[in-house]
């Protein structure tokens, strides 16, 4: 089964992953240097939302160019997209 990429959204999902990929690098530098606790647990609640965002995005983007663009034209290959879907937004819900 051939999967499409990020399509349209390529650019702006990689500037998110920029961004989460600072804040970890920010909540690196807090444990090292020894910050607050309280701070870097509100540093971790940023990232962790900064990533669902991110997932969420890309799932919105999946479910537009690889689930509904099947499911229109019925098939086998519909069910298996959407079951995949399924899969993954148990996954995300879980996490």
């Amino acid at each position: 089964m051939e999967m499409a990429g990020c399509g349209d959204k390529k650019q702006d999902l990689a500037m998110r992953l920029r961004r989460v990929e600072g804040q970890i690098r920010g909540l690196q530098r807090m444990v090292e240097d020894d910050k607050y606790c309280i701070d870097t647990l509100t540093q971790v609640s940023a990232a962790t939302s900064a990533l669902r965002s991110f997932a969420l995005s890309l799932l919105e983007d999946h479910l537009v160019q690889c689930v509904a663009a099947p499911a229109s034209k019925g098939g086998p290959e519909a069910t298996a997209r959407v079951r995949e879907a399924a899969d993954a937004i148990a996954r995300l819900v879980r996490s």
